[in-house]
């Protein structure tokens, strides 16, 4: 996935022995779609910010690699405009990070719990969803192996453990604030 994907699509395609290639071409002058407010501009913007190129993606089984998957808007467009417009003839999802199960308070701007798709949604129940062909996700034990001192990292919006304690209202609060 351009941009978000191509660091951990390269280790992964190497690590794989797969033959890595950009099948999607990105619109820079689009931004994230995740955070857009509305359900209508999101879809749109995933429209003007990525193009299928066919003669890469034709009749391949394809594997697509993001960061993350918030909604599940962008990854099911993705996986609809790769088979149909790119003739992709199988589409599988890799997503370098845990399923995003618990919004973040500390600046990063996500949905609230009722909008993330990993908070209600099971791996296989969210794979159909997006109608992709496979879905894996990177585990927190997998990261926090790669990490010097995984202590020192927060990984709330992945286990909903936050290292700064919110009491029950004040939290439900905040995440009523963000929407």
């Amino acid at each position: 996935m351009p941009d978000s994907g191509v660091p951990a699509a390269i280790g992964y395609a190497e690590a794989s022995r797969l033959p890595f290639d950009f099948g999607l071409i990105r619109n820079h002058y689009v931004g994230r779609t995740f955070i857009e407010p509305k359900q209508s501009i999101r879809h749109f913007g995933v429209k003007i910010k990525l193009n299928p190129v066919r003669h890469i993606l034709r009749g391949k089984r394809v594997v697509v690699v993001d960061d993350s998957i918030v909604r599940g808007t962008t990854s099911k467009k993705i996986v609809k405009m790769l088979r149909e417009v790119g003739e992709a003839k199988e589409v599988h999802l890799r997503i370098s990070s845990p399923p995003t199960i618990s919004p973040c308070f500390y600046g990063i701007d996500t949905p609230t719990r009722q909008e993330l798709i990993a908070s209600s949604h099971q791996i296989e129940e969210t794979r159909k969803y997006v109608t992709a062909d496979s879905l894996a996700y990177l585990t927190i034990p997998s990261i926090k192996l790669m990490l010097p001192k995984p202590e020192d990292y927060c990984f709330a919006c992945f286990d909903n453990h936050y290292p700064i304690a919110f009491p029950g209202e004040e939290k439900e609060q905040m995440e009523l604030s963000f929407t």
